[in-house]
């Protein structure tokens, strides 16, 4: 009955809508008076709208940030690697103007190992006797004598480097042409010349390079530079250190040298 009631209530409402111009003003003054209530009403989804595109917004903030910082790393690593490829430019740069002053054939080889003892001074190349690599071979970098090839496999050989506490080199003053044994100190990385007296005339600054006595290092190669002399009264010798012309501890290409005079040996050897 209600239903009813209101059904014909309703149609009498749309039929005075249609033919009474006041039923539209009433409707526009009741909407007027409801839209307060409309705005409360919608308020909330408003909110929840608003707050659901900030959490969107925000998320896409953080994903794009990580994702910069991603490619900020990715730009660091590759400014890492092209350091690394003009450092290795630069090394072989000066390996390349070092090796026009060497007579003989010579080949650019590349560290693989270092040893892992501290007192030992010996490092693995990338040459061995299929390049005709042989024992007792000179082994230099840009800046002097590194050392000799010790032992040889077939694509790898083994260097004692100078400082190493097993290396021995006939060198020369060059200042006044003293002859002496420079050994290698593996506590110091450094080098000290053997059985000099106390009054040789051998001063701080002074170089010294191969002087050619021996058959492992032709003449003139450098060796190192004086960096104290010690005169001790209690002992019968001197106490000369020099510090390696050849960064030993640094870079990863090296010099292998056939001197001409050493030509027909390597290949008698290989």
């Amino acid at each position: 009955m209600r239903a009813t009631i209101l059904i014909i209530l309703a149609i009498a409402l749309m039929v005075l809508d249609k033919r009474f111009a006041a039923i539209t003003e009433l409707r526009a003054c009741l909407s007027m008076c409801l839209a307060p209530v409309q705005y409360l009403v919608s308020w909330p989804v408003q909110l929840i709208d608003n707050v659901g595109q900030l959490m969107s917004t925000h998320d896409a903030l953080i994903k794009e940030n990580l994702d910069l910082k991603a490619h900020d790393l990715l730009l660091q690593a590759e400014v890492q690697r092209f350091v690394a490829v003009e450092s290795e430019n630069n090394q072989l740069k000066a390996l390349l103007r070092s090796s026009a002053q060497i007579q003989g054939k010579m080949e650019i080889a590349q560290l693989l190992a270092v040893d892992s003892d501290p007192l030992v001074h010996q490092v693995v190349l990338d040459k061995g006797s299929s390049d005709k690599v042989y024992v007792g071979q000179p082994v230099l970098d840009a800046g002097g004598v590194m050392g000799q090839v010790i032992q040889v496999g077939l694509t790898t050989s083994r260097v004692l480097l100078i400082n190493d506490p097993k290396s021995g080199i006939p060198v020369q003053n060059t200042r006044n042409g003293i002859r002496a044994i420079a050994m290698g100190d593996g506590y110091t990385g450094q080098l000290r010349l053997m059985n000099i007296a106390q009054t040789a005339d051998i001063h701080p600054g002074d170089v010294f390079v191969t002087s050619g006595l021996g058959e492992n290092y032709p003449e003139g190669y450098p060796v190192g530079r004086v960096i104290s002399v010690l005169h001790d009264p209690g002992y019968s010798f001197a106490t000369i250190k020099l510090v390696p012309n050849a960064h030993l501890d640094q870079g990863r290409q090296v010099l292998l040298v056939w001197p001409n005079r050493m030509v027909g040996v390597s290949k008698a050897r290989v």
